[in-house]
């Protein structure tokens, strides 16, 4: 990740800090009839909510990854847990499992619990799903019951099951449990447990061994393995219309644990995970089948990324690169292949999807930038993948034709993380761009620091750990050029899209944080939910913002319903004054404001999650208006024309 890609990034020094606050001239905006270009229904919005070391996606928890113990404890006295390989795994997929050792001569309650994700939130108008596995591997004539529960911190039940178990079951094979239950009442706070228990006087020398323990929530859509409710309508609610999955560096750091589509289909039993690529466990239970499944239940399309034989430090040889290119095809069988007799589509319709999916897109790698073999990996992979779906458009990832590539790509997705000021001088950026075929994708794009000597230092050096109003008004500035440029530009995305704020953030800021108990929304999120919502169907050329200027702008209309969205940033303290004149004979005589603003400094943080929220007020319109932007400010004008 994060590199800055776009050639111009040494231009930002200029910190919004000392942006001047001087009165500034009265600016007049003259806004032409007709339209320069349609803009793509892809355009400026949101993508990799898995890619990022702040976030899990799944809520079940897996024991064959590193720090397997991580959140696990024993309860009761002298009891032991341990990650066993286990002599009769599971499936092979799962190879170990949680031995539960209880000692001789054990009372009272005696097992294991875990701590969630930095904590489990325990709703009583919530059902749960809770299962797992167990066995005995030792000769036993225990019989007792089992208890699965959600425990306070206190250790007070909220909600429980009981299941009445036997020794008689020892050997290779496993027993599965499955639950769901209802709190008596909500815990106080996050920190419950989620845990096993026995009686320790009946299961006194007993060993037990689990594997694949999962609890969930309701779900978005009521999906299994699906997206927690709430996080999931945050991303709805700002309107996307496709999703980057499954995400850029999360197709793998090495070879051995790269993302493979065909390890995250099927049944959980059958899905291994890996070492994430930011140093947590992927369990990859949320897969290829649950993400395309999310993008249907909101409307979104998929951009969907293949590994394309790269890795930090090592790179498939040319000769090698063939299982890797053909694993690729089967991905993309997997998507949309209408053939669900046999391989990747009959696994998809026994997951309950006989349709194909739908799919435009598909990214060959990312951030290829880092090594200089991706010419022949891109001529070798676009060979096979161009030919078995001539239908689809694969992007490239490297530089925009640097290197030259074979064949010339169509699509580049390009990525950038930089200043707020950076991000105001350049949303000029693809205004000179040769119209020769080629468009572009914003794959990535953030303000994370104020300080362009360290976009990726600490908070002392200018890092953001939350959008800051600064950032998202810079942001704002560039977006206006994207959909200037949308004839080129076929769509963009903030990134990273989520973060858990309870880890250590590398990846600062993110479009939405949350917790165990709750989602906030950034100033950046609400900034993307205006452009997203407020989206026209074509681009009317107006009055051009200078390139060196403070205060930037867009102007769109939706056909449908002759509305007129002018959308505003400007990146400085003062307010300043703008007279907007529109070349219609019917203009309505109110419009509204969305609006913005607050200080520069000012972000939605865990402790004030609603500082900066936009506002809707009414605006009087004609066809000449007057309409003065506030300083640090982001604006959405809706006026109704034709």
């Amino acid at each position: 990740m994060p590199k800055v890609f776009h050639s111009s990034a040494a231009l930002a020094a200029i910190f919004f800090a000392t942006a001047i606050t001087e009165c500034w001239s009265h600016t007049t905006v003259v806004i032409n009839a007709t339209a320069s270009h349609a803009i793509p229904s892809t355009l400026l919005l949101q993508n990799r909510a898995f890619q990022q070391v702040n976030i899990s996606g799944e809520s079940y928890c897996i024991l064959d990854q590193v720090d397997a113990l991580t959140a696990w404890s024993a309860i009761g006295s002298n009891n032991t847990i341990a990650v066993i390989a286990d002599p009769s795994p599971l499936t092979s997929a799962l190879p170990n499992s949680l031995q539960l050792s209880i000692p001789q001569n054990s009372t009272g309650s005696v097992g294991f619990e875990n701590s969630g994700y930095w904590g489990i939130n325990a709703n009583a108008s919530w059902t749960y799903s809770a299962s797992l596995y167990y066995r005995f591997p030792n000769s036993s004539t225990f019989s007792g019951p089992l208890n699965i529960s959600l425990q306070s911190s206190s250790g007070a039940i909220l909600a429980s099951a009981s299941f009445n178990i036997s020794g008689a079951q020892v050997g290779t094979n496993w027993t599965q449990l499955n639950t769901t239950f209802t709190p008596t009442v909500s815990g106080l706070d996050t920190n419950n447990t989620f845990a096993v228990t026995l009686d320790g006087t009946a299961a006194s020398g007993e060993t037990l061994n689990f594997a694949l323990l999962s609890l969930f929530p309701p779900t978005y859509k009521g999906r299994a393995n699906g997206m927690r409710v709430d996080i999931a309508e945050s991303m709805a609610g700002i309107g996307p219309s496709f999703f980057r999955l499954p995400g850029g560096n999360n197709l793998g750091q090495t070879v051995d644990t790269r993302w493979q589509w065909n390890g995250t289909v099927g049944p959980l039993i059958d899905r291994p995970g890996r070492v994430g690529d930011w140093g947590y466990a992927n369990t990859d239970g949320l897969g290829l089948y649950e993400y395309m499944t999310f993008c249907e239940d909101v409307g979104m399309d998929a951009i969907m990324a293949v590994w394309a034989g790269y890795a930090f430090g090592e790179s498939i040889a040319q000769a090698d690169l063939q299982p890797y290119i053909q694993q690729a095809i089967d991905q993309i069988n997997f998507v949309i292949n209408n053939d669900t007799s046999s391989g990747p589509a009959a696994i998809r319709a026994s997951m309950g999807h006989p349709e194909p999916f739908n799919l435009t897109y598909v990214e060959v790698g990312n951030e290829p930038q880092f090594n200089f073999r991706y010419g022949y990996r891109w001529t070798a992979y676009l060979a096979n993948l161009t030919t078995l779906f001539p239908d689809l458009k694969f992007i490239a990832t490297s530089y925009p034709f640097d290197p030259v590539l074979t064949p010339t790509p169509l699509q580049y997705d390009v990525h950038v993380y930089q200043t707020p000021t950076w991000f105001a001088e350049n949303s000029f950026y693809y205004d000179d761009f040769e119209r020769n075929g080629t468009q572009y994708f914003e794959g990535e794009y953030a303000s994370t620091s104020t300080n362009a000597s360290s976009l990726y230092g600490t908070a002392a050096e200018g890092r953001f750990l939350f959008p800051e109003v600064q950032g998202s008004v810079g942001e704002a500035a560039f977006m206006t050029g994207l959909e200037r440029n949308a004839d080129i530009v076929f769509a963009a995305s903030y990134a990273p899209l989520l973060g858990v704020r309870n880890t250590v953030a590398y990846l600062t800021p993110n479009l939405i944080g949350f917790d165990a108990g709750s989602v906030i929304q950034s100033t950046s999120y609400y900034v993307q939910q205006m452009f997203s919502l407020n989206r026209g169907d074509v681009y009317l050329p107006s009055t051009l913002p200078s390139a060196n200027g403070t205060l930037f702008w867009s102007v769109t209309k939706k056909n449908a319903t002759n509305e007129l969205f002018i959308k505003v940033a400007n990146t400085i303290a003062t307010a300043q004054n703008i007279t907007f004149q529109l070349p219609f004979s019917n203009v309505s005589s109110t419009g509204s404001v969305q609006l913005l603003t607050r200080p520069l400094n000012a972000s939605n943080t865990p402790e004030v999650p609603d500082a900066v929220t936009p506002s809707i007020g009414d605006l009087t319109t004609n066809a000449t208006f007057e309409w003065t932007a506030p300083g640090y400010s982001v604006a959405v004008l809706t006026v109704n024309a034709q």
